[in-house]
């Protein structure tokens, strides 16, 4: 019996220690024992702390000196390159009065510091998630002293915060971009105006490093980028944009530089619509005054003066919004022009004015003439007998004559004599009364048909002109 029991004690003891070397349940009073396995996990890793662990090994001061530019190609001691990008985002003013343009713009700058390479300490997971790290503060690495040749005013855009940021690369390269609205000087010639294209540039250089240490090159692929909504103030729009080289040689040395050309060309519709089309309704109006009688005075002084004071406002408008150059603009020509038809739509009536008062004096001297005529015939008439005979008279051959007979009518030959048929044109000027209005009959054709002549010798001049100078 005794032996019996002690075998119930082994085997329960047995089933015992195989469950807790299994792994028994602790929450049912089963405690693991020593010689139980534990599932082992992966440690995750905290990225941003191995980025500043990064930071620290690379960009530290023992290791790295912001002051010193990067090591040319291969780490030799030639010239650094620095990879140019523009992306224009908007253009804000053009202005023809002081030869500027002003638009936004994100510059991005990239070179290579080997000093910031960190490729060699990304492991295999790190390197799949730290594709490059991002800074903020532009002080802490190396930047080229790059500026803007033909700037005015520039302004660094800082809501909410800089608007700029600058990412290193594992192998080195580090690209800067920023934000920036400048104001650039822009050398206008305005001789064709508003038929004209203006190419403005933006001259992109180092201040202070020459060539020989640094060297600007446009990024290949799309070294100039346009935002897709751009557009235009001031009637103008985006003819053809590009990029070239622009090397300058001073006396402190060579310096390279980077040129950006923007080629705005004007809308005519627009100044169709507000200049040309006016200045012709006007030049227009003031032929009207040739419609009027020329008795009209106060009508035609009133339409001929509205009409030049209209024009010469429009002109003194047109010149306030242009600088005042050497040259004629072909502007200028046009509303020259057309304050010269208006005033001598007004010379004009001057004209008729005192063609009109000429024409009553000498219909006066005519009734005048007439009249003495009449009286002479009447005062002649009178000196008659009443058989017919002529009045006695101390002419001697007049005596001679008072007594030989009268021939009858009848017995004088008379010849026909041919009649020319006049001019019709000499008919029809011929059949008006007055000068007076033949001068406003022939200013209504005349004064038309010059503007018509001069219309087409204008335009198809200075498109021309256009045509070729954007060839």
């Amino acid at each position: 019996m005794f032996l019996r029991n002690v075998r119930i004690v082994e085997r329960v003891f047995s089933l015992l220690l195989l469950v807790s070397t299994c792994g028994g349940d602790t929450s049912r009073g089963f405690p693991r024992t020593m010689f139980v396995r534990r599932k082992t996990t992966p440690a995750t890793v905290n990225f941003r702390l191995e980025e500043k662990k990064i930071l620290d090994s690379v960009m530290g001061p023992t290791v790295y000196d912001s002051r010193i530019r990067p090591a040319g190609i291969n780490g030799t001691d030639a010239a650094t390159f620095v990879y140019v990008n523009i992306f224009v985002r908007s253009f804000s003013k053009i202005d023809d009065v002081k030869m500027e343009y002003s638009f936004q713009i994100t510059m991005r700058q990239q070179w290579n510091d080997k000093r910031l390479a960190y490729k060699n300490r990304l492991n295999a997971v790190m390197a799949d998630r730290i594709r490059y790290l991002t800074l903020t503060d532009a002080s802490k690495v190396w930047m080229p002293d790059t500026f803007f040749r033909n700037e005015k005013i520039g302004a660094f855009h800082n809501i909410l915060t800089p608007n700029l940021y600058i990412r290193v690369y594992p192998d080195g390269d580090v690209l800067y971009s920023i934000r920036i609205s400048i104001t650039c000087a822009c050398s206008m010639h305005l001789a064709l105006f508003p038929l004209d294209e203006q190419t403005c540039t933006l001259d992109i250089a180092s201040y202070g490093w020459a060539k020989n240490d640094l060297i600007y090159v446009w990024k290949e692929g799309n070294p100039v980028q346009l935002a897709g909504n751009l557009s235009l103030p001031g009637g103008f729009k985006l003819g053809a944009f590009g990029s070239r080289y622009c090397d300058v040689v001073t006396t402190t040395g060579e310096y390279s530089c980077l040129r950006v050309d923007l080629l705005f060309a004007r809308q005519l519709s627009f100044f169709l619509v507000t200049v040309y089309v006016p200045c012709s309704m006007t030049v227009s109006v003031s032929w009207m005054s040739f419609w009027l009688d020329h008795k009209a005075v106060p009508a035609r002084v009133a339409l001929g003066v509205t009409t030049l004071l209209a024009m010469s406002t429009t002109q003194a408008s047109i010149q306030n919004s242009l600088p005042p150059v050497a040259y004629t603009k072909a502007i200028d020509v046009w509303s020259g022009v057309c304050v010269f038809f208006v005033f001598s739509a007004l010379l004009e009536y001057a004209l008729v004015n005192y063609a009109s008062r000429s024409d009553a004096q000498r219909s006066v001297k005519q009734k005048e003439r007439k009249k003495q005529e009449l009286e002479r015939q009447v005062f002649n008439a009178d000196h008659f007998s009443e058989d017919g005979g002529f009045p006695m008279t101390m002419d001697p051959l007049m005596r001679r004559m008072e007594g030989s007979h009268m021939m009858p009518p009848g017995a004088v030959i008379h010849h026909r004599i041919p009649i020319r048929r006049p001019n019709k044109l000499t008919l029809w000027i011929k059949n008006f009364q007055f000068q007076a209005k033949k001068i406003d009959v022939f200013s209504r054709v005349f004064f038309p048909f010059v503007f018509a002549i001069f219309n087409i010798w204008y335009w198809s001049y200075y498109l021309t002109r256009a045509q070729n100078g954007n060839k």
